[in-house]
């Protein structure tokens, strides 16, 4: 049996508006950690997703 590590990576949107994604992976602790930070700094529409090796998340537009 073997256990899968879960990364994690983080869209938002900037409070001028502009997408932007993370290109840093995250754990789960991690990446609810920079969600509460990013909304508290006023950016909307903060996701985290799970991201497989290689992948880098999609802007949210």
């Amino acid at each position: 049996m073997t256990s899968t590590k879960r990364r994690y990576s983080l869209t938002w949107t900037d409070p001028d508006g502009a997408a932007q994604a993370s290109a840093g992976r995250y754990d789960k602790r991690s990446a609810t950690r920079r969600r509460r930070a990013l909304e508290a700094v006023g950016c909307t529409r903060v996701e985290v997703i799970v991201v497989e090796p290689g992948e880098l998340p999609e802007l949210v537009l």
